[in-house]
């Protein structure tokens, strides 16, 4: 991309975006696009050394690790879930108020006896002496999933990557319990999902970042700087 135009990654969609044009629209950025709500591309009134992209809350991380995007809007999950040499190319800036959500894991209600992670442990070593096999946990966070049950001494399990409906893993047979982000918890609660009394893996909320790769671009500290503020 061009070494002089500042690049803004936002998502495309949903609450989120909602929140960061409004967070923009307090700093006096006005964004439009010029082929309408569709567009992927967007630009600020009376900046145009500014581009903002459109993506997905995942791209954003991996677009800002190789430099693509100098500023963006995400989720610390996001960030966390990462490999390490993505995130040591990214600037945590600031964290925001709003985007709040956090990753737990949780089981089916009907697994009376299943409340901790050490219940989970004891599981899971019984599962795999009556099955041979082991227990599967359904994510989209297998990293942070598997580093979380590590931690408190889980280790007889497998991660299956989810591609859809999380919470719908356990329901179907393609995992026995999941781990997943959940705001308000609601929809665990409708398909009979509990989180477990010790299952909070990571607390997330939105930020903004920046990439470590175009320190020097024309125009960018004196935006960061805004942005911190």
């Amino acid at each position: 991309m061009s070494n002089k135009i500042i690049n803004i990654g936002i998502v495309s969609k949903g609450r989120l975006k909602e929140f960061t044009e409004n967070l923009l629209k307090k700093k006096k950025f006005k964004t439009y696009s010029d082929r309408g709500e569709r567009d992927l591309f967007g630009k600020i009134k009376g900046k145009s050394n500014i581009r903002i992209l459109f993506l997905h809350a995942r791209e954003i991380i991996e677009q800002l690790s190789i430099g693509n995007l100098d500023i963006g809007i995400s989720g610390f999950d996001l960030l966390k879930e990462s490999e390490i040499n993505i995130q040591k190319n990214i600037n945590l800036l600031k964290k925001l108020p709003f985007g709040y959500a956090n990753l737990v894991l949780a089981v089916r209600e009907e697994n009376i006896d299943l409340f901790t992670t050490l219940d989970l442990d004891e599981v899971a070593d019984d599962f795999r002496r009556k099955n041979k096999n082991l227990v599967r946990i359904g994510t989209k966070y297998p990293n942070l999933t598997r580093s979380f049950l590590y931690s408190r001494g889980v280790t007889n399990f497998q991660i299956v990557k989810s591609l859809g409906a999380t919470e719908l893993m356990p329901i179907i047979g393609t995992a026995e319990f999941i781990s997943d982000i959940t705001s308000t918890g609601q929809t665990l609660k409708a398909n009979k999902l509990r989180v477990l009394n010790d299952g909070l893996i990571l607390k997330s909320q939105a930020c903004i970042f920046t990439s470590k790769k175009n320190k020097n671009k024309k125009g960018l500290k004196s935006l960061i700087k805004l942005f911190s503020k």
